[in-house]
């Protein structure tokens, strides 16, 4: 998720009722000058399965029992909270790539009506292409084909739900063997090669996952 966290030991008064002890993790939201609980980790020790008789043979003293030792763990709903709070901005939501379900989208551009329909095939077709490859490398792709939506407002529709790349496609670039890749965190625009566009926008995705993390 990107996001530096505090780690603690709950006082005794925090801790978990009936535990030994209580670990937990709190995200910092520099908005608020506060922190949230992201995820608790319990040591029950033997308490609960002394009280329900849990037990198990003891490998090193045959035909003895020992009560098991027991825990319990969690990371709760709120963290997604706490991403929003954290790398969102007032265009969206800003999805670090490794927990975004889409990591690229595709969009085609420049399609107008004075555009041959030998060229919008070959440019939509372009597009179907970058899918496969990136889709072949193991990234999250997908390709906003749809011809009822202009590009802005694609660009806005998948902005807002916090795409960490956008990767724009033309008539022009299709000529020129290139593609643009948009970052969704700075908004930096990349011209990448053909050639081995899967491979700089791996690198690419990486270095969004390391910025939003650090910054």
């Amino acid at each position: 998720m990107a996001i530096p966290v505090v780690k603690g030991r709950k006082t005794e008064k925090e801790k978990f009722a009936g535990g030994d002890y209580t670990t937990t993790v709190e995200a910092f939201i520099s908005a608020s000058g506060r922190a949230i609980q992201g995820a608790t980790s319990h040591h029950l020790g033997q308490n609960f399965s002394r009280m329900f008789e849990i037990v198990f043979e003891d490998p090193l003293r045959p035909g003895e029992k020992q009560f098991a030792f027991q825990n319990s763990w969690g990371i709760t709903t709120r963290t997604i909270g706490v991403l929003t709070m954290v790398h969102g901005d007032d265009q969206g939501l800003v999805l670090p790539p490794r927990v975004a379900c889409l990591q690229v989208i595709i969009i085609p551009c420049g399609i107008t009506a004075s555009l041959p329909d030998s060229e919008k095939e070959v440019l939509l077709s372009r597009c179907s292409q970058y899918l496969e490859r990136l889709t072949q490398s193991g990234i999250r792709a997908r390709a906003d084909l749809r011809d009822n939506y202009s590009p802005g407002w694609k660009f806005n529709h998948w902005e807002l739900k916090g795409v960490p790349i956008r990767l724009e496609v033309g008539p022009r670039d299709v000529k020129l063997g290139q593609c643009v890749a948009v970052r969704r965190d700075t908004g930096e625009k990349i011209t990448l090669p053909e050639t081995d566009a899967e491979t700089r926008l791996r690198r690419l995705l990486e270095d969004i996952q390391t910025h939003l993390y650090s910054r």
